[in-house]
This record gives structure tokens, sequence and C-alpha cells, in this order.
């Protein structure tokens, strides 16, 4: 199997997909104004107390409070809590973290009246991203994830992942963090540094190491609060920490500083694949390009068919995720009914377990199989889903088919399950169910074009259109884009693009810039 990651850069937004043996499997989309990430560290005050929760609420500038439950403050909440006060208490001399005291663990039976107060200041990371009507979920136990070790401050233990199973490796990995520590730091050695020498590990340590520096110096002087102290680094170079595997074949960037971000990460982790980092320069959309415009239309919709007519049926609520396997037009297997039932069933197992991931699909999602009476079948399409989902890297259960044919699956949710709306509202309507003749659309088009040659002096211009209108445009000897060309000049260039609806237009400029020239209603 070959893994490709493919990344599209906007101005707005930044999309990563990725690929495995051509097929869509994880999406994540972000727009670069987006500030609340999984990772980041607040310096923020308590805004209320909810003794009946335990909890209290906090302010970390999102228009809903963030969530903090007592059993989330973390073990050492004492330890942090005295070390903050100190470093607030000097803004010119930091004090040193090695002499910080190490004090008891807070009880796991407390309340959370006796251990916060109103108003006071507090270092949180968040956990969870506001999902619906929720603002974020935090923590006080802050961690630092690289790509070998998770660094927790205030920790002394160095623990080791449960997947690496020689203890001869354990031992080592272990005795190579011990002599290198330093005091006051907990290390979790992570499943992809089985085999890693101790200078990579040594090396790792000291960059994280230097991220919580950074975060106690920014601590010290930060006002008013609440002030992000660390930022989770960005949605490509965190998504390359946690998957990234020598099976990858290429990673696509259709930008050039994002390129050089990700190819020195690369480099960094893995020097030997510094070369699988491509620029894409393509005139095509770089999802065009890779079908994935198609994949994600195909596949975030309500119905979503799979193999010999079947389809599922996906329905999204507040509380859960429900869905329905339906066999639709498919034809029966000579074996009979109960065949036909375990075929559908396994090929509907195979297809949910790529729409979680590509989901992102979190929390509790019921499955409506088909009806199967045989044991060894439910058994069978059990079996097969476990098997699918070892793949996801996201935490997961599931249990066997109830006697009513529902399999119940939790998968960890830490942001909200992607959504893509595929149905199109008519661009030259706006959705009011009438729109101007379409054979004037070019001469539409030709008045922008005149007005960004002439008005507005923009000598090199990209226009993104429908396919259709793409070939209506470009094809023939004496074509429309050619007599364009011909009495505005020979930068106009003419682009079809999936993502766009049959009489949907983008300009973009020479510095492939968005040129924003939509309007309601064309004069």
């Amino acid at each position: 199997m070959t893994s490709e990651l493919v990344i599209d850069v906007k101005a707005e937004e930044i999309s990563i997909a990725l690929l495995e043996d051509k097929n869509l499997v994880e999406y994540q989309t972000e727009t670069t104004s987006q500030s609340f990430s999984v990772g980041n560290i607040y310096l923020a005050k308590v805004k209320k107390l909810m003794p009946g929760l335990n909890a209290s609420f906090i302010n970390v500038g999102y228009e809903r409070e963030a969530f903090l439950h007592y059993l989330d403050l973390g073990p050492q909440f004492a330890s942090y809590e005295k070390y903050l006060k100190q470093v607030r208490s000097d803004h010119r001399k930091l004090y040193p973290f090695e002499k910080a005291m190490h004090l008891p663990d807070l009880k796991k039976d407390g309340s959370i009246a006796s251990t916060l107060t109103k108003e006071q200041e507090v270092l949180v990371q968040i956990v969870k991203e506001p999902i619906s009507t929720k603002g974020p979920r935090l923590t006080c136990d802050l961690s630092f994830a690289g790509r070998y070790l998770v660094l927790m401050p205030f920790h002394d233990k160095v623990s080791v992942s449960s997947k690496i199973k020689s203890g001869e490796e354990r031992s080592r990995l272990k005795q190579i963090i011990h002599s290198v520590k330093p005091r006051n730091f907990g290390v979790i050695i992570r499943t992809v540094a089985e085999g890693c020498d101790g200078a990579e590990l040594q090396n790792e340590l000291q960059i994280l190491i230097k991220r919580w520096e950074d975060v106690i110096n920014k601590a010290q002087t930060a006002t008013p609060l609440p002030q992000l102290v660390y930022e989770e680094t960005s949605r490509a170079i965190a998504l390359l920490r946690d998957m990234f595997n020598p099976t990858y074949s290429a990673i696509y960037v259709n930008d050039k500083a994002i390129f050089d971000e990700v190819k020195d990460y690369v480099t960094l982790i893995a020097p030997e694949k510094a070369g699988i980092v491509k620029l894409y320069e393509g005139k095509v959309p770089i999802f065009d390009n890779f079908n994935i415009t198609k994949q994600l239309k195909s596949g975030f919709g309500k119905t979503v068919n799979y193999k010999h007519g079947a389809y599922l049926i996906i329905e999204h609520t507040e509380a859960m995720h429900v869905v329905d396997v339906n066999s639709g037009n498919r034809t029966k297997a000579e074996n009979g009914q109960e065949q036909n039932a375990l075929d559908v069933n396994l090929g509907a197992a195979d297809e949910l377990a790529r729409q979680l991931r590509l989901r992102d699909m979190g929390g509790i999602i019921i499955v409506d199989f088909i009806d199967m009476h045989l044991a060894e079948d439910r058994q069978l399409l059990y079996e097969r889903m476990c098997k699918n989902m070892q793949q996801d890297r996201a935490r997961h259960n599931i249990l066997p088919l109830s006697k009513f044919g529902l399999m119940q699956i939790t998968r960890q949710r830490v942001r909200p399950a992607m959504d893509i709306h595929v149905e199109e509202i008519c661009p030259t309507c706006f959705g009011k169910g009438k729109i101007k003749s379409s054979i004037l659309f070019t001469d539409q088009l030709e008045r922008k074009i005149e007005y960004l040659t002439k008005k507005v002096g923009e000598k090199h211009i990209t226009l993104h259109v429908h396919p259709y209108v793409e070939a209506y445009i470009t094809k023939g000897l004496w074509s429309i884009q050619r007599r364009w060309q011909l009495k505005y000049g020979f930068g106009i260039n003419v682009v079809a693009s999936q993502k766009l609806a049959f009489l949907q237009y983008e300009f973009y400029d020479k510095n492939n810039q968005f040129i924003d020239m939509k309007e309601e209603h064309d004069n």
C-alpha cells in the first residue's frame, strides 16, 4: 500500500488529504484565522465555579467559556500553581524551573471549590476543540508532543508505549531518557521511537524542553489575560508528526512557504525521505489533479454508495451518529439471502471504517446492519470491522452485534466531525430560483476581464470555471479564449476546476491570489 499526502494551501484555509492507493482516507481543513487548536496553551483566569458539576469555566477568549473539570486539573496541579505564582511575582528575573518545588499529588476525590478561586490565574491546555454549542475542553496537566517523545512538566516518571513489546528495547529506551532527562520532567516514549538512537531522542527532548521554557517566559509577563502562550504546530506539521511513516511515497504541496516548512520538518525527522516532499506547480488545482475533489463530493453526502449498488445512510445528531446499511438494487447472491446480507454487510464494514477516518466522526456511532441469522456470520462481520479499524489512529471501542443487528462503536472525538456540504447553491441566482440567460455568461466574464485588464491593470489573469464551461471557452481553432487573448493580452488563461458549479467562476492574479469579482447583481 502506498500513501500520499496532498496539501492544498489557500489564502483563507489549508486542507490536507491522505491517499492510500489513490483512495481518500483522511481529510482535514481549517481556516487560517482559526486560533483554537488542540494543544494550544493559554494563561487565563477562572470565570466561575460550578460545585454541582465539580468543574469550572475558564475564559480563553472563545465566545463560549471553556470547561475545566476537577479531574482534568491533573495530579501535579499544586506544583503548577505554586510555580506559576513564583514566575508571575517577578517580571524581571525568571524563577528557575529546576528549583521548583514538587508538591504532593492532588486528591482524586477533592472538590473544585476548595482548589480554585474565582479570577485565579491558571495555565490551561486545549484537549478538545469547540464542538457545536460547547466551548473548548481544557486540562491543567500540560504536555508537549513530539514525534518520538511526549514531555510532561512536574512528572518524574518515564513511560514506554505499550505497543513496544520487546522488554530489552523498553529497557534501552528508558535508560537513554533517564540519562538525559532534567529534574521535574516526565517523558512518554512513543511507539515510533522503537529502534531510535540516543542522539535523536536527546535532540527531540531538548526541543520539547525549549517549548516549555518559551511558555514560562511568555507567561511571566503576559497581560491582559487570557493570553496564548504556546501555539501548536501548523496542521500540516501536526498531521505529519503523528502520521509520518516510511511508506509515504510523496508529499505534494502547492505553496512555497508551506513546502519549505514541511521539507525542513521531514529533513529533521527522516533525512533519507526529504526527497518525497514535492512542490506542485501545475495549472490544474491540486485536489483536481489527484482526483480528491471528486472523492470529497461523492464521500461526504448523506448517502454513500459502495460496491454492487449497496449504500450507507449517515445521519449526524447532537448525541451520536447513526448509520443505516442498505442493499439497494444489488443482485442477490446465488447462495441465498443470508449470503447476500453477509456480502453487503462486509462491504459496509470496509466503507464505514474509511468514512469514520475521512469524516473524523467521534463519540457514539450506531450502525444498523442487515439482519443475519447465523452466529458465525455475525462474528465474521465483527472481526472484519475490528481489522478495518486497526488503521485508525483515534482511540476506539467496538462491541459485537446486538440481537437487533446493531453495532455500537465509540471513537475518540477531539474536534468537530468533518461535515462538507456537497449540495451546491446556484452561483448565478443565489438560491432565488431564477438566473440570467446562460448564453450571456461568457459576455459577463468578458466584461470582468476587460475591467481587470484595462481599469485595474492586471496583465496576467487565471479564470477558473466548471470543466464544461472551460471546454466551451477553450476548444476550437478560433476559440473564445483566443479572441480574449488577442483583445486583452496573452496573459489570460482558463482552467477547469471540479469544485465549481456550472456557472460559477473565480479569478486569480499572477501570484495565484484570489480576486473577488462576484456580485449578486452584475451591471
